[in-house]
């Protein structure tokens, strides 16, 4: 008898705790490009509707970069095999159009703009990931994001 009400009470706090969590289910329809969480909402909008701020974002794109291969090729200010961090940072204004560019590039690849060798492709990130990543290169000459 004593197991029987053990296991009732384990499954009522699992229940609880369970309940709890997840709270807000996402609607796809109205984050169709991916930029709910910075396009539409204020920062503090944003924080208490339970999504990321723009800094958040870019805090999580910088540890993206950190465990990514871009130190093969990028420095944040030197020049390697592609430009440094900090002159992507520079050329690109931080807008909403340059975020889309710079995390298409990431996902796809490309060359020209910076010279004659191309980047890599990284097809194993999300396009929100990559989103964040280019956040944060974006962020390293100091300006603000203007989404």
């Amino acid at each position: 008898m004593k197991k029987l009400l053990l296991l009732i009470a384990m499954f009522g706090l699992l229940t609880c705790a369970l309940m709890s969590c997840g709270g807000k289910k996402e609607n796809a329809e109205e984050d169709k490009d991916g930029y709910g969480e910075y396009e539409t909402a204020e920062e503090g909008q944003a924080a208490e509707q339970g999504q990321a701020s723009p800094e958040d974002m870019i805090k999580q794109g910088q540890s993206l970069v950190d465990a990514s291969d871009c130190k093969t090729c990028h420095h944040p200010t030197n020049k390697l095999i592609g430009p440094p961090h900090t002159d992507v940072a520079i050329k690109y204004e931080f807008t909403k159009v340059n975020v889309d560019y710079l995390s298409d590039k990431i996902l796809n690849g490309g060359s020209g703009v910076w010279g004659e060798i191309p980047m890599t492709p990284h097809v194993d990130l999300t396009p929100e990931d990559a989103r964040k990543m280019a956040m944060y290169v974006l962020s390293l000459d100091g300006e603000k994001p203007n989404l």
